[in-house]
């Protein structure tokens, strides 16, 4: 006899406050003290580190690192420190560097908008084409810049239609 799949609390939106060590450049640290940064989103997409970290050779000015993705955390999550641009980067590598959101702000939004959508289908649920696309939509309109190609939000969307965020696998 098979058994229903348990079934996990939904994800929550929080905010979690960041203490920036000394070497953060101001803005960036003043902006991070104020807004705080996401506290998880869904699975592995995004996980805060306890402290921000500061990559001061990579991109013009600098990138602070306040998150890392992926299944073994090997995308670090950045603000850029010229542009206050949220980037990721897979190799700490100033080529590699990718857009995610235009600031701090509509990255926060965006983590908030997909919580609150989740769960995103059932098992079993073939429609996931339709939500891959409401996800689309819900990002763009908060951020335009968001669906950068093979950039995070829409590798997200990606794995979302291929079914990877089933609410009982989360």
């Amino acid at each position: 006899m098979n058994q229903p799949l348990p079934q996990l609390p939904k994800p929550e939106f929080v905010l979690i406050p960041v203490k920036v060590p000394p070497e953060v450049p101001t803005q960036v640290a003043v902006d991070l003290g104020k807004t705080g940064i996401p506290g998880g989103l869904i699975g592995y997409e995004y996980r805060p580190l306890s402290e921000p970290v500061y990559f001061a050779e990579l991109g013009e000015r600098g990138l602070v690192g306040i998150a890392v993705s992926g299944l073994f955390g090997s995308i670090t999550i950045a603000v850029d420190v010229a542009s206050g641009h949220v980037v990721e980067t897979p190799t700490r590598e100033p080529a590699a560097i990718r857009h995610v959101n235009r600031d701090l702000d509509s990255f926060n939004r965006c983590v908030k908008a997909v919580i609150a959508r989740f769960p995103f289908y059932a098992e079993g649920d073939e429609e996931t084409d339709e939500v891959a696309d409401e996800l689309r939509g819900l990002l763009s309109g908060i951020d335009e810049t968001s669906l950068a190609r093979n950039g995070f939000w829409e590798t997200f969307c990606d794995d979302v239609q291929m079914g990877d965020y089933p609410d009982w696998d989360v």
